[in-house]
């Protein structure tokens, strides 16, 4: 097959794919829970149905759909942004040097799940086109933003593997990192403290205690143990931390909503609660293999919850569910001591005004070896037992 047998179009309402089509490149597995939750239908659409991402948002939907005839060989979830808020690769930079160089950084186009800050497949193919798929992808996303006369065209949470093919269609790739723990197969939360160090076995064993004891209940929910009136709790903890991080929540109060109705299999919601009432809580998405922890917040604050809400009851789900990883976000080396270790997150990035890629490209290289220098740096401060030859065990 050659290119010529494809067509690439762009979609602004994700409600006129058929699901069973979408998923069919988001999930070629079938997999349930699926590897990536953040691109299926179902996350994506909901992101629309209620107002979070659309007209006002910054974020217009321009989805791109690879067909070859009639068949959906191929998609992406395609926006036109006109700032750089709710994406966590921060490209501030490159809008301060582009404006500085006398141009218009906004609009631009991005591929990425909005709001979240988790690595995954964005090169959307069905089994067996995804050669063709992603270079349909890559070169309709430069030409539309040269055909517009566009800033830039980015690719952010990409996988490795994605962003080497990137590369080979001129776009630049930029390493950054996060915090991930990972999971060998250990058999309970004992198992994972055993790995630690002496002194960092017995802070984490105080911090749970110090936050355990808190003076109420702490509570997994998933699925049909997921009610309404939860939503209604974690709501409030959003919004709050909403305010104090971005002055305006990015999700809106349906979303949660459409989550309770068509997604919460695929939710894990950690709440604390006193006196019957949830005083804090944090929200996690369930792939195949990874836990996505996505939102904290609370309307009380009480010692070392944060830490128990958000990281330690996501190792005690992934370790009973066999899950190999969990994501904790963005950014935080504080989750260091609590066995996160620094990871690479991959994104692509183009420019079609040439002195400015070339510009970019020497800012990336420079970057690239600051951040390979500060995760071996930050790895000796790693809270795992040392081996002789020097590394965690």
């Amino acid at each position: 097959m050659d290119d010529c047998a494809l067509s690439v179009t762009l979609n602004s309402d994700l409600g006129q794919i058929d699901p069973a089509l979408w998923d069919a490149c988001a999930n070629p597995e079938g997999a349930q829970p699926p590897l990536d939750p953040f691109t299926t239908h179902r996350f994506l659409h909901a992101l629309e149905q209620s107002g979070s991402v659309g007209a006002g948002t910054g974020w217009e939907p321009r989805h791109i759909l690879v067909h070859q005839g009639s068949d959906l060989i191929a998609a992406a979830p395609l926006y036109v942004k006109s700032h750089s808020q709710g994406e966590y690769i921060f490209d501030h930079a490159f809008a301060q040097g582009y404006a500085r160089a006398g141009g218009q950084y906004y609009p631009k186009l991005q591929i990425a799940v909005p709001f979240t800050p988790a690595t995954g497949r964005r090169f959307l193919c069905k089994p067996g086109f995804e050669p063709q798929g992603t270079a349909a992808i890559l070169k309709g996303m430069a030409q539309i933003a040269r055909d517009n006369r566009l800033s830039s065209a980015h690719v952010t949470f990409c996988t490795e593997a994605e962003a080497e093919l990137g590369t080979e269609q001129g776009f630049l790739h930029r390493v950054t990192e996060q915090f991930h723990w990972e999971n060998p197969g250990f058999q309970n939360f004992e198992g994972f403290l055993a790995e630690l160090s002496s002194r960092k076995r017995k802070t984490i064993r105080k911090e749970r205690a110090t936050a355990q004891g808190f003076g109420g209940t702490i509570r997994a929910l998933t699925g049909d143990a997921l009610e309404p009136a939860h939503w209604d709790a974690f709501w409030q903890f959003y919004q709050d931390t909403g305010a104090r991080k971005w002055g305006t929540p990015y999700l809106t109060r349906a979303f949660f909503d459409l989550v309770q109705d068509q997604m919460r299999d695929d939710v894990l919601l950690v709440l604390a609660e006193r006196d019957g009432e949830p005083v804090a809580g944090a929200l996690n998405f369930i792939g195949q293999d990874v836990l996505f922890g996505r939102y904290w917040g609370c309307i009380e604050d009480h010692p070392c919850l944060h830490f128990e809400l958000c990281y330690y009851q996501a190792m005690d789900f992934a370790i009973a569910r066999g899950l190999g990883r969990v994501e904790a976000g963005a950014q935080g080396t504080h989750k260091l001591a609590r066995g996160y270790m620094p990871s690479r997150v991959h994104s692509l990035h183009y420019f079609p005004e040439s002195g400015f890629h070339r510009a970019v490209a020497g800012y990336l290289s420079e970057e690239g070896r600051a951040i390979e220098y500060e995760m071996r740096a930050l790895a000796d401060y790693a809270p795992f037992r040392k081996t002789d030859g020097g590394k965690h065990g």
